[in-house]
């Protein structure tokens, strides 16, 4: 009925999702300890404080892909690079609310406050809410994994990552400087780069966590990208449900798959968690249809 359609993220507050460990750092500590934490914690972004312990900043991959490539040395205090001031949300406020203001800001995170206070007491990013996408699809009475042996599985319309998926692919050529894939992430604001061979053959991928640890070992930005590229190139299927991507993203532990058109090894997008979010439902319409009780806490 029109009117009474409702996404799954409706309805529910902020504390459903976040992540309550908050890694922070001393503003005045060296980009390369910066680099060790997002390393060692294995997180895209930290939280910068003053010396009063007050939240200052953001040093994200994107900030150390910046001081790389402008060749700041890694003793540089991350107050000079970092990102401020931080965005907050209260673990009170609507995901959907959340999700309008990254949206509308262009960042990946939001540090969340305690209830009328100023204490940062967790985070919400992308992969948060993805997740929290996912566990409602997994225990879906009309999930697909439930209704695999099911009549019910023909009522559902699911959704497939080609319906979803960032068509525009950007690569740079095998034997180009790492700089080159720093300036084309930068201008396009992707997560990755697709490295590919003169005869247009993918190769490799650079991401902004490749950049940050050939950061750290000190690689010349003017090395060819063959040095630093990940390979092989993760791939899912055009015609592969969106659950399915999702849950090879999740517990592979990476953001994107590049998409391959359903018969052939040619690749026609890329499917991150930042698109899974976008749509706020999971990987059907089920959601849609306001046939998944949410329960609000």
């Amino acid at each position: 009925m029109p009117g009474s359609e409702k996404k799954t993220l409706t309805g529910l507050a902020v504390s459903r999702a976040m992540r309550r460990q908050v890694i922070r750092l001393d503003q005045d500590a060296s980009i390369a300890g910066g680099i060790n934490a997002l390393t060692k914690y294995k997180v895209n972004g930290l939280l910068a404080t003053d010396r009063e312990e007050r939240p200052s900043g953001v040093l994200s991959k994107t900030d150390i892909m910046g001081a790389y490539y402008a060749g700041f040395p890694l003793d540089t205090p991350i107050k000079d690079i970092m990102s401020s001031p931080p965005l907050f949300c209260s673990y009170q406020d609507a995901i959907d609310k959340a999700l309008d203001t990254m949206r509308s800001m262009g960042i990946y995170r939001l540090y969340v406050l305690e209830k009328g206070g100023d204490r940062v007491i967790g985070s919400l990013a992308y992969p948060d809410i993805v997740g929290l996408l996912y566990q409602y699809c997994h225990n879906c009475e009309y999930g697909h994994v439930r209704t695999k042996n099911s009549p019910a599985r023909k009522e559902v319309q699911r959704i497939l990552v080609k319906e979803i998926m960032t068509r525009e692919i950007k690569s740079v050529i095998k034997g180009l400087p790492i700089s080159r894939a720093i300036e084309e992430l930068s201008f396009y604001r992707f997560g990755a780069i697709l490295i590919i061979d003169k005869d247009k053959t993918p190769c490799g991928v650079i991401s902004k966590t490749d950049l940050t640890l050939a950061y750290r070992r000190g690689t010349d930005p003017g090395e060819p990208v063959q040095a630093i590229m990940s390979s092989p190139v993760q791939t899912c299927g055009s015609d592969q449900l969106l659950e399915d991507a999702i849950r090879i993203m999740i517990f592979s532990d990476i953001h994107r798959l590049f998409v391959q058109e359903s018969g052939t090894k040619d690749l026609t997008g890329v499917i991150s968690l930042s698109d899974a979010a976008r749509i706020r439902s999971g990987s059907c319409h089920a959601c849609i249809s306001a046939r998944i009780k949410i329960e609000t806490p």
